[in-house]
């Protein structure tokens, strides 16, 4: 049961970002972004796929490998569009 929570955990949890990634890549337009609250949420994503790992929690690294790329893309969407 528990497998169940966290891959719906997971998916829930990676699927929130592609709206915003999807809408910022083609927009172009980041001046509402905050940059810091994104690069504290890389962070925290990063850790949590460091405990994913030490745990060998599929759904958790997977979930949290698929949104690091999702933030690490409005990050550099942000840098790059500024």
């Amino acid at each position: 049961m528990e497998h169940l929570i966290g891959g719906a955990a997971a998916v829930l949890g990676t699927i929130c970002w592609l709206p915003q990634t999807l809408k910022t890549w083609r927009s172009r337009e980041t001046k509402d972004l905050s940059l810091p609250a994104n690069l504290l949420i890389l962070t925290t994503l990063t850790l949590w796929l460091a405990y994913g790992l030490m745990i060998a929690a599929w759904p958790l690294i997977l979930g949290n490998v698929i949104s690091i790329l999702l933030v690490g893309a409005i990050v550099i969407a942000k840098l790059k569009f500024g």
